[in-house]
């Protein structure tokens, strides 16, 4: 039987997507974040030396990596859908976003996350001054810059095609998914700011299969 070890309100959510667009059958065990840091428990570490989620085990087999998680899977269940022959036009393309998502998009979103706590953190008084300008200096000259140029790029992108990969959904939407609609969610992606990407996440989230997965998965409110 193949498990996802799944922690609340994390990226493992779009793994229980995929699998309910699979129609595989599979278990959920859940983990819980540590309500004083956020971070996972340490119950994880026992399946994956890293303690991270998504981890799916099938038999004595562990692999982590919501990219690795995805590109395997489609390739093993989805019958030549969810991951395009590799000599297909759309192969490319497919690769590309499955490793854009998480090695370009999300490293100036989880810097914008990190430098919004340090600006809310409890700090002595006369530290936050010289923490909270350091820290609207690095928003303001890269990270802000950054997610504005890569917002800019998907959402032309997405004005030319349906899905990341062509006419029809892979797992590469799979892997994108999550970094925009964690940016719908948090209000920096709009409707107005960004038609084609606002309309897409929407349209995603309205697939049978997303909300069966949210369903199982419980609490999401696309925080990590």
């Amino acid at each position: 039987m193949l498990t996802v070890h799944h922690l609340n309100n994390s990226r493992s959510q779009r793994i229980l997507w995929l699998l309910e667009e699979l129609g595989v059958e599979y278990e959920i065990k859940f983990y819980t974040r540590n309500a004083e840091t956020q971070l996972a428990p340490d119950e994880l570490k026992a399946i994956h030396p890293l303690g991270k989620s998504p981890v799916v085990t099938e038999g004595d087999q562990v692999l982590a990596e919501s990219g690795a998680i995805i590109d395997f899977l489609g390739y093993k269940y989805g019958s030549g859908n969810w991951v395009p022959r590799r000599n297909s036009k759309k192969y490319p393309a497919y690769m590309y976003w499955l490793h854009y998502a998480e090695g370009s998009l999300m490293s100036p979103l989880l810097l914008k996350i990190v430098f919004d706590k340090v600006k809310s953190s409890q700090m002595p008084f006369f530290v936050k001054p010289i923490a909270n300008g350091i820290a609207n200096k690095v928003m303001s000259s890269f990270v802000t810059p950054n997610i504005k140029n890569h917002f800019q790029y998907v959402e032309a992108h997405l004005s030319a095609n349906d899905y990341f990969a062509g006419d029809t959904i892979t797992g590469a939407d799979i892997q994108m998914s999550f970094p925009l609609e964690a940016s719908v969610a948090k209000g920096a992606i709009t409707k107005d700011s960004h038609p084609n990407i606002f309309k897409y996440v929407r349209t995603f989230q309205e697939r049978p299969a997303y909300k069966k997965a949210l369903e199982k998965g419980g609490e999401y409110d696309y925080s990590e």
